[in-house]
């Protein structure tokens, strides 16, 4: 191997040891949140290791007690044989008795430590995954979400827990053994230490190996829940399409690659286990040689030969558990790797730290920040809320790859617009730039006049409904799904029922507004499950109201009762409606006609008409249809 060979490869392996430290220290704060159980399970490792080590001693002291050995102990030495046993049984009873009860105590405090540590993880990660940008769920698979924010933390709690406090006790108790033993014997403690420098380093280079195998395991899971993730959520086209066989070849592959890594892992430790077994047998046998060499030579007792014998079996019992607790550590830094890419993930959609509130706040009740913003203002009557500004906007979502080009437009208080123009043309990405689920590449959004960048996201996306074309629900019971959370009382959710026409619908369900909706309202149709979102909208009264084809789902019969309610929660409201279908926008004040990304004409569904171009073209293309 070459200097430059061997100046990177040591380069790498510190940097290596760097980043487990660096990893390590991430878990440091959530211990120190729960550091009364930690210093306790700690302080527990000192009578613990004492009660383990002292156990060959006392059994050591009955041989040479029963052989009369020179090594007894001189407070055993003038006492009746009878007494002086049943003085070591003593001993060695509350010597066991300690250690079981502190061992089995300090487990309980450490699993529940682990736990803690667990969960305080998993609430961060979770807190933190819903913070983050639409973007990132762009390319992120909801299967590697789900192992990281659950397999992966069940890890991160062993690390500290299990796997760093039994190491530090394995240690501890390593050093009190190896104390005791150089106080009766030091040839022999010599023996075996020299026994002990190759079995560390076979440890460390497996347990690298088992680190880069684990990873790859871990990988492989995240790819095999995306699988059924996927096939679960689609199991209509799975079925549909007669695909149940050949997904299930797919991840019958993913399956097969997960389990090849597994046993990867699995080889790794259980060389290690092995290796420490014959080597554990070795040693004791070179024991043996050297004690009984000595021995024969009367520079040793056989009392003292038997203690070091016990000594020496109980050395190897934590280096057996050092080497599964690395196992832990090792798994762990895996996760921590894995779990940390997640939190170091950007929240790339923050609120400023000193945000001003605009003329709209007039609906929360900052009266005196809106009479301070307006030059003039006019008490007798309200300023008209609800005009919103496009000021030359451009957006891409990845490089320079533009899906919105310079758009410039104003919206005026009260004012329905429809956004129309084909696939891909930018509408639904005008809609989350509004709602402020993406940044614009350049230039500003504006609501009455304030840049929604220095709006709370609260406050803005209170100001504002949208409607989907499908409406999306939670697991719960119908009025939670109305209210979302919020503080509305019984009677607020049963008015707005009211003013959406679908009060009659739930009062229809076995338990009313009581009744429990399984995941995605799987138990109601999708029409039912589009007039809950209507009603979601209407109780939060909002000033602008958007409608992503929010009637597309909807038969003819339910459709007027929800455009007789819609009416209704369109009055005084600005509202943004994207439809596919033309003959649904005639009564729009004004529409927008956008074609890759570009305005290209506006105007009323008779004035579009007249110019001829491409939305009279859209137009007479689905009368045809029709």
């Amino acid at each position: 191997m070459s200097i430059y060979q061997s100046l990177k490869k040591s380069y790498t392996q510190d940097r290596r040891r760097e980043n487990d430290w660096r990893l390590f220290l991430r878990l440091v704060p959530y211990a120190r949140r729960s550091g009364r159980l930690l210093t306790l399970s700690m302080c527990l490792l000192v009578p613990i290791a004492l009660a383990n080590a002292i156990q060959p001693l006392l059994i050591g002291q009955v041989i040479s007690l029963i052989r009369n050995e020179p090594s007894t102990y001189e407070f055993l030495r003038n006492r009746p044989l009878s007494q002086g046993l049943n003085i070591l049984e003593g001993l060695l009873v509350i010597a066991i008795a300690i250690r079981l009860i502190l061992t089995g105590y300090q487990g309980y405090i450490v699993q529940k430590l682990g736990q803690q540590i667990t969960a305080a993880i998993r609430q961060d990660l979770f807190q933190h995954v819903t913070s983050l940008a639409v973007r990132f769920f762009d390319r992120t698979p909801v299967g590697k979400l789900i192992t990281r924010i659950t397999s992966d933390v069940e890890v991160l709690g062993d690390v500290f827990s299990t796997g760093a406090i039994g190491i530090v006790s394995n240690l501890f108790s390593m050093l009190v053994i190896l104390g005791l033993m150089f106080s009766i014997q030091w040839q022999l403690t010599c023996l075996l230490l020299v026994m002990l420098l190759p079995v560390t380093w076979v440890i460390v280079y497996i347990q690298q190996q088992y680190r880069k195998a684990n990873y790859k395991g871990r990988e492989e899971l995240s790819i095999l829940n995306s699988q059924l993730q996927e096939n679960v959520v689609g199991i209509n086209v799975v079925q549909l399409f007669r695909r149940e066989k050949f997904n299930a070849e797919l991840f019958r592959t993913t399956n097969s690659r997960y389990t090849q890594q597994m046993d990867q892992t699995i080889f790794y430790d259980s060389f290690i286990s092995a290796t420490l077994e014959w080597i554990g047998l070795i040693a004791i046998a070179g024991v043996l040689c050297m004690g009984g060499w000595l021995l024969l030579g009367k520079s040793l007792t056989f009392g003292t030969l038997s203690a070091f014998i016990l000594y020496a079996q109980r050395l190897f019992d934590p280096l057996r558990d050092f080497a599964e607790k690395f196992t832990v550590i090792q798994a762990g830094f895996t996760a921590i790797e894995r779990v940390g890419d997640i939190l170091d993930e950007p929240i790339e959609i923050r609120d400023r730290a000193n945000v001003r509130f605009s003329i709209f706040d007039a609906k929360f009740g900052y009266i005196d920040e809106i009479l301070a913003n307006l030059e003039s203002p006019d008490l007798t009557s309200p300023p008209e809320l609800g005009e919103i500004r496009f000021d030359h906007v451009w957006f891409a979502y990845k490089n320079d790859d533009y899906v919105i080009k310079d758009l410039d437009f104003t919206i005026n208080p009260g004012e329905r617009v429809a956004l129309v123009g084909p696939t891909g043309a930018g509408k639904t990405s005008i809609i989350r730039l509004l709602c402020r689920l993406y940044e614009p590449t350049q230039g500003r959004i504006l609501i009455d006049g304030v840049d929604i960048r220095e709006v709370p996201q609260a406050e803005l996306r209170r100001y504002m409904a949208v409607i989907l074309q499908e409406g999306f629900l939670f697991a719960g019971d119908v009025k939670s799904n109305i209210s979302l959370g919020d503080g509305y009382t019984i009677e607020q959710i049963q008015q707005a029922a009211e003013e959406t026409n679908i009060a009659q619908f739930i009062e229809e369900l076995p338990e009313g507004y009581d009744t429990q909706l399984r995941e995605r309202g799987t138990n109601i149709s999708s029409g039912q499950k589009q007039l809950l979102a209507f009603a979601r909208a209407a109780i939060r009264s909002p000033q602008i109201l958007v409608l992503d084809e929010a009637t597309a789902s909807l038969d003819v019969g339910t459709e007027a009762l929800v455009q007789e309610a819609l009416n209704q929660l369109l009055l005084r409201r600005t509202a943004i409606i994207i439809a596919h279908r033309l003959s649904t926008i005639r009564n729009v004040d004004r529409i927008f006609v956008l074609k890759r990304g570009e305005l290209i004409e506006q105007g009323s569904h008779d004035q579009l008409l007249r110019e001829g171009g491409l939305y009279a073209t859209l137009h007479n293309l689905q009368m045809l249809g029709t």
